[in-house]
């Protein structure tokens, strides 16, 4: 079954925006190669964090709106934990309007 996701993650302020766009496409690309269809991404300016994570106290956070089964974002969830390029992330299901 098809459902809409939202996916929240926060990256390193530090990195170049070439380094940023990088990221952000690798993780559509995980979306797509389960079959999925990223809707939206938004890349938000650097905010500061409630507390600090891996010594930073900010980070820039990347909203990621996507449709797929429930495969892809459990590949998505399995790749942000064992990556060292995201400090934080959150997927969970988008309401939908009916």
């Amino acid at each position: 079954m098809v459902r809409s996701y939202e996916a929240l993650y926060i990256v390193n302020p530090d990195l170049q925006d070439e380094n940023i766009q990088a990221i952000m496409d690798k993780y559509k690309a995980v979306v797509e190669e389960q079959g999925g269809e990223v809707t939206d991404v938004n890349r938000w300016e650097k905010r500061r964090l409630a507390y600090e994570v891996k010594g930073l106290r900010e980070g820039i956070y990347i909203l990621m709106n996507f449709k797929s089964e429930s495969s892809a974002s459990k590949e998505l969830d399995r790749r942000f934990r064992i990556a060292d390029d995201v400090m934080r992330h959150m997927i969970t299901l988008a309401e939908e309007n009916q």
